[in-house]
């Protein structure tokens, strides 16, 4: 029966490139499947997977950022995870130690913060009995990481299950599952992460196809008997980030679709009217709106197309509304988009910028931004950058953020202001503490 204490219980890695992701889907689906009331979450600035949990558990994932998030934001993400659910399961972020250079923000560190045990995903495609070596290092960095249990991934055969169970439980740990590799279980990727849920051409067979191979190889029932209670759903009135207006239109299709859910819910839960548009579509933001919101994407891809739509973009060069771009957004303001083959998309034009693809270039971490303009944010916030894209153009404006990095040493500043028009490549998270 589902309720509003829910327990909770973490899916880790000792790297990136583990499978945890999948293993995720495939208990989201199983359990869903079954009846379990089970929601998630995920561990750091991430917007592709917690598409897929949605996708997988039929509830909104939220992120999870103990860098970027006060307390209290974290607290009032897992309250309404918890509504009416009897398991939530949050999937980490690249290795169980790894995070920030400063502070906290790794896996490890939530498992600590919210007392919950962890279950070690490992990819035992290339090892034998080493695996317990690698297990008892990670069960025993921490004295304050509990990890419960270890679920065997990528495994080739019932002798290699043998032989991994066995030197996992030689060492006094618990295996709950061990899952094949399965080759059409392995997520796309593209130039910038991964494929979106939404574009995955047969998305409800494949989470379907998860679902099956989780309920066959792992336990559920030791799964959800390992989770351990949540921190008590917080009562404290959340000061979120205040709408950027009363009615916000946000761009939302395959070319900008790169939100988070926590913004969404919390606008919503502050009295803000919240309607979409697809600028893939040609569609005009509703003409009622007095803010105008384009999220990160991938623009990129689509450059003809939203070039010649003149619908939306002319609606974008007569609105009065206040326009924010983040990202993808931010580049869609600009003069143009250079794309990965050199070449030039005309974008709105309303910021003097233009951005090229045909020099990749990794800009990655998170950021603290400080502004004076008219967004209806604290002066102080906290955000996340990554693009492969660079500036190739940039002519007179103000910039919209003074920025530092995690260690506090100041960046160039990003983004740029004119009149009621702003954007940068910050995806932004929550006021800073």
């Amino acid at each position: 029966m589902a309720n509003n204490s829910a327990k909770g219980i973490i899916i880790a890695a000792p790297s990136s490139g583990s499978g945890k992701t999948v293993v995720t889907l495939s208990l989201l689906s199983a359990l869903a499947q079954s009846g379990i009331a089970v929601s998630s979450a995920k561990v750091g600035p991430d917007y592709i997977d917690p598409c897929f949990h949605t996708e997988s558990s039929g509830r909104s994932c939220f992120n999870i950022d103990q860098w970027a998030m006060r307390d209290q934001t974290i607290a009032n993400n897992l309250s309404t995870l918890q509504t009416n659910s009897d398991l939530v399961i949050i999937e980490g972020v690249m290795g169980l130690f790894d995070g920030p250079e400063t502070g906290s923000g790794s896996t490890a560190d939530l498992a600590a913060k919210l007392g919950l045990p962890v279950i070690l995903t490992v990819n035992c495609s290339h090892q034998a009995q080493s695996i317990a070596a690698l297990v008892s290092g990670f069960a025993n960095f921490r004295k304050d990481v509990h990890i419960a249990g270890v679920i065997l991934n990528w495994v080739s055969s019932e002798r290699h299950t043998r032989l991994l169970t066995k030197a996992v439980e030689d060492i006094g740990l618990k295996v709950i599952g061990a899952v094949p590799r399965v080759n059409d279980l392995q997520l796309p990727s593209r130039h910038l992460g991964l494929v979106q849920a939404h574009e995955h051409p047969e998305i409800q067979t494949f989470i379907e196809r998860a679902g099956k191979i989780g309920a066959a190889s792992i336990d559920l029932e030791s799964l959800q008997n390992l989770a351990q209670p949540l921190p008590s759903p917080s009562n404290t009135p959340l000061t979120s980030l205040p709408p950027l207006g009363q009615h916000i239109a946000i761009a939302r299709d395959e070319a900008f679709g790169f939100i988070y859910p926590h913004l969404i819910e919390n606008w919503r839960a502050s009295g803000a009217e919240i309607s979409f548009f697809s600028p893939l579509a040609n569609q005009a933001p509703n003409t009622s709106a007095n803010a105008i919101f384009l999220p990160g994407g991938y623009p990129e891809l689509h450059g003809d197309t939203l070039a010649n739509n003149t619908t939306f973009l002319d609606a974008l060069r007569i609105s009065k509304a206040l326009i924010y771009g983040e990202c993808g957004g931010y580049m869609m303001l600009g003069d143009g988009i250079i794309d990965k083959d050199g070449n030039r998309h005309q974008m709105a034009g309303l910021l003097p910028v233009t951005t090229s693809f045909a020099k990749r270039k990794l800009t990655l971490g998170y950021r603290t931004l400080t502004h004076n303009s008219a967004l209806p944010w604290p002066k102080t916030l906290k955000a996340h950058e990554f693009h492969f894209s660079t500036v190739e153009n940039q002519n007179a404006a103000d910039p919209l953020f003074e920025a530092t990095d995690t260690n506090g040493t100041p960046i160039p500043a990003m983004g740029l202001k004119r009149g009621n028009v702003m954007g940068s490549y910050a995806h932004i998270i929550d006021e800073a503490p």
